[in-house]
């Protein structure tokens, strides 16, 4: 298998393979045969980090699942022109925003409660969520582009949350596309501010 990426969705995590201390929401979940998100943190080789979301939004759990027991993996990119017969509005801003990122010459992908979803059927949205996108950003993106994409976003029926992608981790656009000087990038070693994202090794003062 290829390089698993956060936002990556995982099927073949089940009650077994959970703590003995595992809620009875996420026992109930793995059950039902839920797809769990690949989040960013240090593991062995033969695992990787993931989260099952539950059907309220504080229900979110952070565990481990053994590589070997993946058997099916859909990135953020595979979901961008799935349909959907729901019609909540971060759905309505995904078909609106399509052609603005389709053209934007970057890789991107829905992720949070829409890629769940589009993914797996299981309903996850409501009429107050967000969309959820990130955009991979390989090389840097200008602080003044990034402002002139979140003005496009920011016209969207609901509110969007795009994240860049780095090679270094991830930042929020809205803040790469503000004024303070560091920015939060989130990595698999954890959270830091730094100057430029695509500029790993700078730490704050």
């Amino acid at each position: 298998m290829t390089v698993l990426l956060a936002h990556d969705l995982l099927w073949g995590l089940t009650p077994e393979h959970l703590p003995a201390d595992a809620p009875a929401w996420v026992i109930e979940a793995m059950g039902e045969g839920h797809p769990v998100v690949v989040r960013r943190a240090l593991t062995a080789a033969d695992q990787i980090a993931v989260g099952v979301r539950g059907r309220l939004r504080e229900q979110r759990y952070a565990t481990l699942m053994a590589v070997t027991a993946i058997q099916r993996r859909v990135r953020p990119e595979e979901l961008c022109h799935v349909e959907s017969d729901r019609d909540w509005p971060a759905l309505q801003a995904l078909a609106q925003l399509r052609p603005l990122l389709d053209d934007c010459g970057l890789s991107w992908g829905v992720s949070g409660s829409a890629g769940f979803e589009l993914a797996s059927g299981v309903e996850a949205l409501h009429q107050h969520s967000d969309l959820d996108l990130i955009l991979r950003t390989a090389q840097p993106l200008g602080r003044v582009q990034a402002l002139e994409l979140l003005k496009q976003l920011d016209a969207a029926i609901c509110p969007v949350d795009l994240q860049l992608q780095t090679p270094n981790g991830a930042v929020a656009l809205r803040e790469w596309a503000g004024s303070a000087q560091r920015v939060l990038l989130k990595s698999a070693s954890g959270v830091r501010l730094v100057m430029d994202p695509w500029q790993a090794l700078e730490q704050a003062a």
